[in-house]
């Protein structure tokens, strides 16, 4: 059986990937800064009739934890097949490139970007051990460089530069992943999920949390022959176009 780890699991976008992938024929690992959030996911998706799911304390932003994670599920299980970095912060309400304050933009980064590289860092043996191996970056629309900068666009005005600015930096991390991993069986994308009706947006949205988690999980069953190193936002970008960095 194929194994996966999605981190921030619990609960929205995060909680419907894992079940996607459960549901085609994964294990999957929900990992959740609250073993007890985690394991109140499971008990949900068993009454959903997914047995095939975990719950693993991981908090992307501590060391110790996500160090913990890897050496658990690697007792489990000798491969990981796909890893979904899903755990991410918006960093709250305004966000002022001028005025907000740096530790915001620490802690933002902390989740959004550092936590990607720690937890892709630990978990990367495992998933050479694997012979289709996926990594998914969560992204968003909002941090590519050409929209946020054209004035004709109908989100031009729609600015958080913590949360932007973070993502953007993902977005990197991501093409520079998939370079380095080029030849080998790995493919790396970045994956806007849409504007999804979660407690990340308020429940705003235009996407349900099953539709976003059907447009990050098409990435993590790509074959051999899909794409490595692109970003993707169907919501602005109908596939197969990737949308622009």
């Amino acid at each position: 059986m194929k194994s996966a780890l999605v981190t921030g699991a619990n609960k929205g976008i995060g909680f419907e990937v894992a079940k996607q992938l459960a549901q085609q024929g994964f294990f999957v690992y929900l990992g959740s800064r609250s073993l007890a959030n985690g394991l109140s996911a499971v008990e949900q998706l068993h009454g959903e009739g997914v047995r095939t799911v975990e719950a693993v304390q991981l908090d992307v932003t501590d060391n110790e934890s996500v160090q913990a994670a890897r050496a658990l599920i690697g007792e489990k299980t000798p491969f990981l097949d796909v890893l979904i970095n899903n755990a991410g912060i918006s960093g709250g309400l305004p966000q002022s490139a001028l005025d907000t304050p740096v530790d915001r933009f620490k802690a933002v980064y902390e989740t959004n970007l550092y936590g990607v590289v720690r937890v892709t860092q630990a978990f990367i043996d495992l998933l050479k051990v694997s012979s289709e191996p996926r990594i998914v970056n969560v992204t968003t629309a909002m941090a590519s460089l050409s929209l946020a900068a054209d004035a004709r666009g109908s989100s031009y005005h729609n600015k958080l530069a913590v949360y932007q600015s973070s993502k953007a930096a993902l977005n990197m991390y991501t093409i520079n992943l998939a370079y380095e991993l080029r030849d080998t069986a790995f493919k790396v994308n970045a994956v806007c999920p849409g504007w999804t009706q979660t407690d990340f947006t308020g429940h705003q949205g235009t996407s349900t949390a099953q539709q976003a988690g059907q447009r990050i999980t098409k990435y993590a069953l790509i074959k051999q022959d899909g794409p490595s190193g692109h970003y993707f936002s169907e919501e602005y970008f109908p596939a197969p176009a990737t949308c622009p960095w």
